[in-house]
């Protein structure tokens, strides 16, 4: 039985995606300290803690133990191996580029729902891609990258970066699915149980991102930092996120995530001193309005499907 919804979907997904943005310029800040696997270990820990702690002072009810492990395994993709590639990435490309590219998940989304769910794909929604391409390509420099490759650092953050959408994209197209019967708080608990052994497996094998030696160097108070960030980023924001994705379509919850940049790209300049350069600016403005016309197109409703 699902409990009744006190706040509407769309203030969910707004929450959920202020979190995100606002958390994204305080990770960019605490990589300059902390290595990116080691952050995740340090920020999924306590989220986790809190998650399951709420499911047993709330008594939620557990899914079926058959659903355990597509929710772990999604948990291992999202925030798992997603937030390993997102960190990596960000570590080299700035927080507003980050969030700009984060605005391209719900393009992602759209090609996956045509390819996994049989959801049909108008020319219109096609136009709509390829605007949002552009856009990406444009927020990226990716003629820049090109023309200078003397420092491959900004290229290969980029393409970690969208190879960390990608797996958020997976994550909200076969979550839909499965989160429509199941309790959020627990749907979130096992998933970033799946994330966190994920990132301490890393942290185990010693990588150049990450390894248990890092803890000796961090002062406590920057990891009460981090944990705090964790609680934020991960448990409150993915909790709301869910909450939401249990009544709307996975491609609507999807297109909310064009107000991550409003707040990611704000609070970067003011806390950050980032700015965008010109054809930057327009490759944002190409995602957003490909992002509002997608939203646009499905009418709130969704995508339709195929016919079977």
């Amino acid at each position: 039985m699902r409990h009744s919804l006190r706040f509407p979907p769309a203030v969910l997904l707004v929450a959920a995606c202020a979190l995100w943005g606002a958390a994204t310029v305080m990770n960019k800040a605490l990589l300059a300290s902390i290595s990116p696997v080691t952050l995740l270990v340090v920020q999924l820990a306590p989220s986790a803690l809190f998650l399951w702690a709420a499911v047993l002072a709330t008594a939620c009810p557990a899914p079926p133990k058959s659903y355990w492990f597509p929710l772990i395994a999604l948990g291992v993709l999202n925030p798992g191996i997603s937030y390993t590639l997102s960190l990596m990435g960000l570590a080299s490309v700035s927080a507003s580029v980050s969030t700009l590219l984060w605005a391209a998940e719900p393009l992602m989304i759209l090609g996956l729902a045509a390819l996994l769910l049989g959801e049909r794909v108008t020319s219109q929604l096609l136009l709509v891609m390829l605007l949002g391409g552009l856009g990406v390509a444009l927020v990226a420099n990716v003629y820049g990258g090109l023309s200078d490759l003397s420092d491959l650092s900004t290229p290969l953050g980029i393409l970690l970066l969208l190879g960390a959408v990608l797996c958020c994209a997976f994550y909200t197209v076969f979550s839909r699915k499965l989160v429509e019967r199941i309790d959020p708080v627990f749907t979130v608990a096992l998933q970033q149980t799946g994330g966190l052994g994920w990132a301490v497996a890393l942290l185990l094998i010693h990588t150049p991102f990450g390894s248990i030696d890092d803890f000796e160097s961090i002062p406590p108070g920057l990891l009460a930092t981090a944990a705090v960030t964790g609680l934020l980023y991960y448990a409150a924001a993915y909790w709301l996120y869910i909450a939401a994705l249990r009544w709307v379509p996975a491609a609507v919850a999807g297109s909310y995530f064009n107000v991550i940049p409003i707040f990611g790209v704000a609070l970067a300049y003011v806390f950050l001193g980032e700015t965008l350069t010109p054809i930057q600016w327009v490759g944002a403005s190409a995602i957003l309005a490909s992002t509002y016309m997608l939203l646009r197109l499905t009418n709130g409703t969704g995508f339709e499907r195929s016919a079977e």
